[in-house]
C-alpha cells in the first residue's frame, strides 16, 4: 500500500473510530489521569512539635519568615519577642527558618533567647507557597486568610493591628 492509499483510508474513517483506537494508548502513558492534590506541608519545629497548614487555618497566627544569612535577618530574635510580648495574647506567633539545617539554625539562634517557636523549612516548600523574596517576611493569617503578607518592617505592630482588628 503507497502513501497516497494510507492517507486517504485514514481520511475516510471517522474520528470517533480513531479516537477509540488511541484511548487505550493515552489511558496507559497516563494522560488521563488526574492530578495528584497538592500535599499538605509540615514543618518540623526546633523543639520537637509540628506546623501543619491546618495549624493557619485556626484562629490568628503571625509568622516571621528569616533566614540567618539574610543582612536583615541578624536582629529576627528581638523584632519577634517583641511581636510575640505584644501580641501573644491575640495570636500564635511563630518563626519559620527558610532553608537552613538544624545545627545552622540551633548555632545561630544560641544564646539569644527567642521566645516563640521555631520550625524548619529545610525544603523551602513553605516560605515559596506563603512569602515573598526578601526575608524576613512578616505573615499573619486570621481564621486561614492572609490578610498580609509583606518584609518584616522595623516595627511591625501597625501592620499587624490593622491585620488583626
Amino acid at each position: 500500500m503507497n502513501r497516497e492509499t494510507t492517507i486517504r483510508r485514514f481520511r475516510a474513517r471517522p474520528l470517533s473510530a480513531i479516537a477509540a483506537a488511541l484511548l487505550p494508548l493515552a489511558l496507559a502513558a497516563g494522560a488521563c489521569t488526574r492530578p495528584a492534590a497538592a500535599q499538605e506541608i509540615v514543618l518540623a519545629g526546633l523543639d520537637g512539635g509540628q506546623l501543619r497548614e491546618a495549624d493557619l487555618k485556626r484562629g490568628n497566627v503571625i509568622v516571621v519568615v528569616w533566614a540567618s544569612w539574610s543582612p536583615r535577618g541578624r536582629d529576627v530574635v528581638g523584632k519577634v519577642n517583641d511581636i510575640g510580648s505584644r501580641w501573644g495574647s491575640r495570636a500564635r506567633v511563630i518563626t519559620v527558618n527558610y532553608q537552613e539545617s538544624r545545627a545552622e539554625v540551633e548555632g545561630f539562634l544560641a544564646g539569644k533567647g527567642l521566645r516563640v517557636p521555631v520550625y524548619l523549612d529545610t525544603e523551602g516548600e513553605f516560605s515559596k507557597k506563603y512569602s515573598k523574596p526578601n526575608l524576613p517576611v512578616l505573615l499573619v493569617f486570621r481564621d486561614g486568610d492572609q490578610p498580609v503578607r509583606t518584609a518584616l518592617p522595623d516595627d511591625p505592630h501597625p501592620t499587624i493591628a490593622s491585620a488583626l482588628e
